[in-house]
């Protein structure tokens, strides 16, 4: 690795806890207007007895926390590349 590999990797961690974050914020916006457009319902008794959970907003906000432990991996990596001498500078 050359010298300043260490320096893309932190972009590239710091891109992913970027985009994590951005897909948990949309998750749990996504699923409070599916609940608060259900809130708006006059009849709840047919969503209380037949209620279906819609995947989506879950699956994002999984999906974010996943790309933020990844992003939080590659960052490490690139400071643990860059502050040791295993690799010549």
């Amino acid at each position: 690795m050359s010298g300043e590999d260490w320096f893309i990797l932190l972009i590239v961690g710091g891109v992913f806890i970027l985009l994590g974050i951005g897909a948990v914020v949309w998750g749990v916006l996504e699923e409070k207007r599916i609940f608060e457009a259900l809130a708006k319902k006059h009849d709840l008794r047919e969503f209380s007895l037949k209620h279906l959970e819609s995947p989506q907003p879950g699956a994002l906000k999984i999906g974010g926390w996943i790309a933020v432990g990844l992003g939080v991996l590659v960052a490490a990596a690139g400071f643990v590349l860059h502050y040791t001498t295993w690799f010549p500078k």
